[in-house]
């Protein structure tokens, strides 16, 4: 296999950039850039060295750790080369480890090296990913948890018991003529209905698992001044969108994440709703209603100090189709009497001041509320990627099939389809049973150099 390079810190300029290597070839590519067919760092330490450009001159004084194979990230004899964060240094760099034979990485695969030999499943590579693009402490802590092996840990009991219940089907049907014995066919039932309830319990996680992963798109929405951006304001902690007392005076739709309670939140501020006056303002009423179509969640803004307009009464039943909250605005102010009784119940209503910010631990309890009440620091290990939950939901559909089919004392060939489905989609989670191409589209998701 040929040795790959990349830089493996983020693009611009630092104090350090690392240059990393993997592959059979990253020692003598090292010595080529030390100039010393001697060279021979030892495992684990760190060297001060001097590279050299093609003509000789000194390029750069770094920083060089070499693991040898096996005991590596990936497994290979892997090299991390410390220079100047200079992006004309690592570029320069870069070119010199291509000259002397490495290729250059693509996305995630120094990883992709690390599953293929044996360093870990593809669920703690994902959860890498994960890591590294974790926008709360929450977020962090279910990644560093399936790195550590959580997830899949939690999959091998139903995978080796559905091992042992295919073993027994497949016995069965190779030297047995009759039918199973009830009594072995009961407890082949009651092992699948157990596995079926594991998967389910796991499955089901990814309600919560994907809201710390992905966050809440959340659309603030209203008709013009009633606080919309003053409220997007006070949510965020800062002066973001700009405020004046002129209707009108968001044109276009503003985005900015916030962390409640360890769940990252897409809050967009969005151009007022009504009749538009020229054609920027239509221009900004057609993108709120794109954020509306968008979002996971929808604040309805109204002005409690006056009454419902024929625009709040239209904006809210719209708004009505979709998860919604509606803030009552300007609690500061004297409310209009009997502006509660004039909204939908079903939807949640809460009185916040924008002004002074009272209501707004209310508002951010209603946000979360609207999900389930998502506790992201009183949870177990999460689902938190879209395809665990997808092969979790097949594994799920393809084992109620082979049970229906056991209830109905259908053939074990039967009963076995289902059961090599669920583990083919379990393994598939790990890795053990998936495809070079799906493995080719997970790993086009990663940074290059990781």
């Amino acid at each position: 296999m040929d040795s790959i390079v990349a830089i493996a810190t983020p693009r611009g300029r630092s104090a350090i950039g690392i240059i990393r290597l993997s592959g059979p070839d990253s020692l003598n590519i090292l010595r080529g850039l030390c100039r010393d067919p001697q060279f021979t760092p030892a495992p684990g330490k760190v060297l001060l060295r001097q590279i050299f450009r093609e003509s000789g001159k000194p390029l750069d004084s770094v920083l060089i750790s070499f693991f040898a194979s096996p005991h590596s990230f990936t497994g290979e004899d892997v090299a991390e080369i410390s220079c100047h964060g200079s992006p004309v240094i690592l570029r320069q760099v870069l070119d010199l480890c291509q000259s002397l034979g490495a290729s250059l990485a693509g996305p995630g695969e120094f990883t992709l090296r690390a599953c293929r030999n044996g360093k870990m499943n593809l669920s703690q590579a994902e959860a890498i990913r994960d890591l590294i693009n974790a926008q709360t402490d929450a977020a962090a802590v279910q990644a560093a948890r399936q790195l550590n092996g959580e997830l899949s840990n939690a999959l091998k009991p139903a995978k080796q018991q559905l091992v042992q219940v295919i073993v027994r089907l497949e016995s069965a049907l190779e030297f047995v003529e009759d039918d199973l014995p009830q009594v072995e066919a009961t407890e082949i039932k009651n092992t699948l209905e157990e596995v079926v309830a594991g998967v389910k319990a796991l499955k089901e996680t990814y309600a919560v698992g994907h809201l710390l992963r992905d966050g809440i798109k959340t659309a603030i929405v209203g008709r013009p001044n009633v606080g919309k951006s003053s409220l997007f304001n006070r949510l965020l902690g800062l002066e973001r969108a700009i405020v004046t007392e002129i209707a009108g005076t968001t044109r276009d739709s503003i985005s900015e994440s916030v962390s409640l309670h360890g769940i990252p939140i897409s809050l967009t501020d969005t151009a007022g709703i009504r009749i538009a006056g020229d054609k920027i303002e239509e221009i900004g009423v057609e993108r709120t209603r794109r954020a509306m179509a968008d979002a996971d969640l929808l604040i309805v803004v109204i002005d409690g100090s006056v009454d419902l307009s024929a625009e709040d009464e239209a904006i809210l039943s719209e708004a009505s189709r979709a998860r919604n909250i509606v803030a009552i605005n300007k609690s500061d102010l004297p409310s209009v009497r009997g502006i509660d009784s004039r909204l939908d119940h079903s939807s949640p209503a809460v009185h916040v001041s924008a002004l002074t910010g009272e209501g707004l631990i209310n508002l951010s309890a209603a946000i979360l509320d609207a999900f389930g009440g998502v506790d992201s620091e009183n949870v177990g290990l999460l689902v938190t990627d879209s395809r665990h939950y997808d092969l979790l939901g097949r594994a799920e559909s393809s084992l109620r099939q082979s049970l229906e089919a056991l209830s109905d004392s259908a053939s074990e060939e039967l009963v076995l389809v289902g059961l090599h489905n669920a583990l083919q989609f379990l393994g598939e989670i790990t890795g053990e049973t998936t495809t070079e191409d799906i493995l080719a589209e997970i790993f086009s998701t990663f940074c290059i150099g990781k």
